[in-house]
């Protein structure tokens, strides 16, 4: 058969498919088409379930605008090698129903792996709870006894465990929601699809209004390995992305982006439009008006407002209101909205999230309130209740018959935890029965419940010390951006723009909210000093690139040579000539211009290894390698962190802002005052009462 022959007789049978099938019009799908998969590793550590039963949550993330059709779990485990297989068993169950249980295989040596297809419509939207259920036996000398705990009783799940997603999506965007949607998607990040494009040589409001949609977007992006980049436009790396956010003065937006917004009129309002061409999905925000356009990006800085936009475009105007709600950090924290039930015997636990701006610390005083309640029938000699604060025990509390209906357990949180941001609390029961070597268990027994009254009491106080533990301090206070001045080099390349995106995207992702100040500065524009006596500073670029890091070279902790050719040894570290020329660093400062203020160092000896300090601030994963007030890195990956400052500067906070934030102190010299005052009226009262009768008397 002629090669023509086959090619008419295979477009004969595509016909006959589609078309006319019981008087019905079909289309067979394409299914090689738009199918596309997404791996996550189902934990960073290792996952241990220890004891006969224990139990371990994970989670896995769903994308509202994937159409999943598969999702298939890949575990690399290992038992015990003294578990009896016929009688040892997992179980696997999501958001709350089981689906897959296996005896698991014991071996010396090696680790087992296993793939477990998830059922469908287990899956919802959003975030998905794995719940693994490990029942393992060591020991069985009755066969109608269950065995007694052992420390031989374990299973490992390691860390190279994932999952894999098998998705469609649609290909066109039609809403600004949609596109922040797949802007910060996981598959989008993960291959880096997406990237916010600027002008080459940024007007300063270009780039503050740049930030501040950046800070929307790092909100929204659940990766703590994947930050999303600035590029200038002439950066060919740009226009291969499939996803951009172009933000713009109208008047230096690229040709092809002003065709896709046709005739409109920006003179003094901003436009925020979804527009598609052939290989790209952009978000333009673009106005003739610096300050529309700046506002425009705090718009897109407020998630919430984005989250509703389900038209293409949106124009902002001077009555838009933009602003996100200031953060209050509440004193009282409840722990759960309408209490929480835990069944099953042995080792049970509930953790709970608390939202804490990043820039705020545990202080001493704080107390957690745990209200509870619990099944009778355990073994009190062995039955306790314990908490943690990030995974670390502040203390415990015996479960006893006589409280089991109406149970608490009232801790102080140790001030040496030295707990800031966001923490999580957890609520460990071990629920032991009498005589568990010979018994049935049963699910519902035995159980605790924690009650709608418990709730933490929290003193809070600012990081005031310049070290990168406390980062973001100084940058944000109260999750808003804390009056930050960028000093930029003269020149600036891609690797600048990429610096500055990094920076950015993860003090972005603390700023809960949008009304903070970022202003940007170069040699060109530079103000005086008594105005920079009020910012917190960032300053990107070397001695040669960048005057006022030459002015200032002095004070850094890494000094650049006379000739700023490098960066040369001090009293921490000894470094080559050439050596210097090849690292990167990051210095937390104090300002030069007032106390109290910050300064973060961004400098290499060229703006290649700017960027490379600037990745270590770019992510969380990054962050957590940083520590002291100085780092030096390289390309090689070696990382060295230093403490220069003897005593980190500490900004105390007067008596009346202690006062402030300890609110049972205050009431409590606030009763004082009043009685002191009800006593001196009462005194003034009895003599001039005795005077009077005296006087009458004589």
């Amino acid at each position: 058969m002629s090669t023509r022959a086959r090619a008419l007789l295979s477009s004969m049978l595509c016909f006959i498919i589609l078309f006319i099938s019981s008087g019905q019009v079909y289309a067979l799908p394409n299914l090689g088409t738009n199918q596309l998969t997404y791996e996550a590793p189902l934990s960073s550590n290792n996952v241990s379930l220890s004891g006969v039963t224990a139990a371990r949550s994970l989670y896995i993330q769903l994308e509202d605008y994937w159409n999943v059709s598969n999702l298939t779990l890949h575990l690399d485990y290992q038992a015990t090698q003294l578990a009896r297989g016929e009688e040892s068993s997992v179980t696997l169950a999501m958001n709350g129903t089981k689906f897959y249980s296996f005896r698991p295989v014991v071996d010396d040596q090696n680790k087992q792996s296993l793939s477990v297809s998830v059922p469908k419509e287990l899956l919802i939207k959003g975030s998905n709870t794995l719940s693994i259920e490990g029942y393992i036996i060591t020991n069985l000398p009755d066969q109608i006894c269950v065995p007694i705990e052992k420390r031989d009783n374990w299973l490992e799940l390691y860390k190279t465990s994932f999952s894999t997603t098998t998705f469609t999506k649609t290909d066109t965007i039609n809403s600004i929601r949609e596109f922040n949607q797949q802007f910060v998607g996981l598959d989008t990040l993960k291959e880096k699809k997406s990237a916010i494009g600027v002008p080459n040589n940024s007007e300063s409001q270009e780039l503050e209004a740049a930030v501040y949609a950046l800070s929307g977007f790092a909100k929204s992006n659940r990766s703590e390995e994947n930050a999303i980049p600035m590029l200038p436009f002439h950066d060919p790396k740009l226009e291969a992305r499939e996803m951009v956010a172009i933000v713009s003065l109208y008047d230096q937006l690229p040709e092809q982006w002003k065709q896709a917004l046709g005739q409109v009129n920006v003179d003094n309002k901003a436009l925020i439009r979804v527009a598609n061409t052939d290989h790209q999905s952009a978000l333009i925000i673009t106005s003739k008006d610096p300050a529309m356009l700046e506002k425009a990006g705090r718009l897109v800085g407020n998630q919430t407002l984005v989250s509703q936009l389900d038209g293409q475009e949106k124009w902002v105007d001077a009555n838009t209101n933009v602003d996100t709600p200031d953060v209050t950090v509440r004193r009282d924290v409840t722990l759960t909205e309408t209490g929480d039930k835990l069944t099953g015997m042995m080792h049970q636990e509930k953790s709970y999230f608390v939202s804490l701006p990043a820039n705020r610390f545990i202080a001493e005083a704080s107390k957690i309130s745990l209200d509870f309640r619990y099944s009778d029938n355990l073994d009190f000699d062995r039955s306790l209740v314990t908490i943690l604060i990030n995974n670390t025990p502040i203390g415990s509390k015996k479960l006893t018959k006589e409280l089991s209906n109406q149970d608490q357990l009232t801790l102080t949180i140790p001030k040496n935890l030295d707990v800031s941001g966001n923490f999580s609390v957890t609520v460990a029961f071990d629920l032991e029965l009498k005589s568990a070597g010979c018994i049935e268990l049963q699910d519902q027994m035995p159980w605790a419940y924690i009650t709608k009254e418990s709730m933490l009491q929290l003193n809070t106080k600012d990081r005031t010390d310049l070290l990168f533990n406390n980062y973001p301090n100084p940058f944000l206070r109260d999750a808003s951006f804390n009056k930050v001045a960028v000093m930029l080099p003269t020149e600036m390349d891609s690797y600048t723009y990429l610096t500055v995106g990094n920076l950015f995207h993860l003090l972005g992702k603390y700023a809960e909210v949008n009304t903070g100040e970022v202003v940007f500065f170069n040699q060109q524009n530079m103000p005086k000093e008594s105005e920079l006596e009020q910012y917190n500073l960032i300053s990107i670029g070397s001695y040669k690139s960048n005057p006022w890091v030459q002015q200032h070279n002095k004070e850094l902790f890494f000094k650049y040579s006379q000739d700023g050719a490098g960066i040369v040894s001090n009293e921490k570290i000894s470094i080559e000539e050439e050596y210097g020329k090849r690292i990167g660093t990051l210095q937390m400062l104090q300002s030069p211009y007032a106390p109290g203020y910050g300064w973060l160092a961004v400098t290499g000896a060229s703006s290649k290894y700017d960027y490379l300090a600037s990745n270590l601030l770019a992510t969380e994963k990054g962050k957590w390698k940083v520590y002291g007030d100085g780092v030096v890195t390289d390309i090689d990956g070696n990382l060295q962190a230093f403490r220069f400052k003897k005593q980190a500067e500490q900004e105390g906070n007067s008596l009346l802002n202690e006062l402030a934030e300890r609110g049972d102190v205050l009431g409590f010299i606030v009763v004082l005052g009043l009685i002191f005052i009800m006593v001196v009226i009462s005194l003034i009262l009895l003599i001039r009462k005795y005077r009077k009768r005296a006087g009458g008397e004589r």
